[in-house]
């Protein structure tokens, strides 16, 4: 009975193992994404819904940071762990990946983080409910969108926020890049991850002011969506700077793969 039992276990086994590499690849997005949004914007919900007693700008740049180094290391052995469609889209551009992989990367990425806001709703939903007395507001000092998406501040022009995203995009990219590159002084096999959360907190740290230097399309589009759907209201992609109006959620995505582009050139 003994060796029967073990022969149905492997079996059992075999056939939950995915044979299609890309598939595999597909679904580690998804879960590096969903891990960064979790953990990343979990610190952020911390820091607003105690109001400042369990958190705060410095918990939450690391502990994104710390977020996006997990995530990596969670799936950069199946898929490079790239959890930013600007990151894919650089790699097929310079001909590091096929471009018929692109749509299921970033298609896996923006799920990914969709399911992560989800998944943080719930776990917070108690603290949601109280922090506003029911209500889920998008601007004010009650507003608990920004835990989920990124906003621009009320000076911002859309000139100012194109150039922030692209400038923090292209650091991002650039130095992303380095690391790799054998032919730089590169980091100890293992570590990567690790200074690339570093590299993420000093570009929040310098460039975070202006609109929160997401720095990833599906970071902050995939939760949008979700505070869209769940309560807030499509006014998600409207708020924030005057100077912005209707059209300030459009220029995050498009800047930063303008400013993947340049942070590749430039080396």
């Amino acid at each position: 009975m003994q060796p029967e039992k073990g022969q149905n276990a492997k079996s059992f086994k075999r056939r939950l193992v995915l044979k299609s590499s890309l598939a595999k690849e597909t679904l580690s997005e998804f879960l590096g994404t969903f891990i960064m949004i979790v953990l990343g914007c979990g610190s952020v919900a911390q820091a607003i819904l105690s109001r400042g007693h369990f958190g705060g700008i410095v918990t939450i740049n690391v502990g994104f940071a710390t977020a996006v180094a997990m995530a990596i290391y969670v799936t950069g052995g199946v898929s490079g762990g790239h959890i930013n469609p600007a990151v894919t889209f650089a790699m097929c551009l310079f001909g590091r990946m096929k471009w018929f992989k692109l749509p299921f990367y970033m298609g896996a990425q923006f799920l990914g983080a969709f399911a992560g806001a989800a998944t943080l709703f719930g776990i917070y939903y108690d603290g949601l409910m109280s922090f506003a007395g029911g209500k889920l507001l998008i601007v004010g000092e009650n507003a608990t969108a920004h835990i989920f998406a990124t906003y621009p501040a009320p000076y911002l022009s859309l000139a100012n926020a194109f150039a922030d995203q692209v400038v923090a995009t292209m650091f991002l990219l650039m130095i992303v890049f380095a690391i790799f590159d054998s032919r730089n002084l590169g980091v100890p096999r293992g570590l990567e991850p690790i200074v690339i959360g570093l590299l993420i907190i000093v570009i929040s740290c310098s460039l975070g002011l202006n609109s929160g230097c997401a720095m990833n399309p599906a970071r902050d589009l995939g939760p949008r969506f979700f505070t869209a759907l769940a309560g807030w209201g499509f006014e998600v992609f409207t708020p924030g700077s005057p100077a912005l109006g209707k059209r300030n959620h459009f220029t995050p995505r498009r800047s930063k793969m303008r400013g993947c582009g340049l942070g590749l050139l430039l080396p």
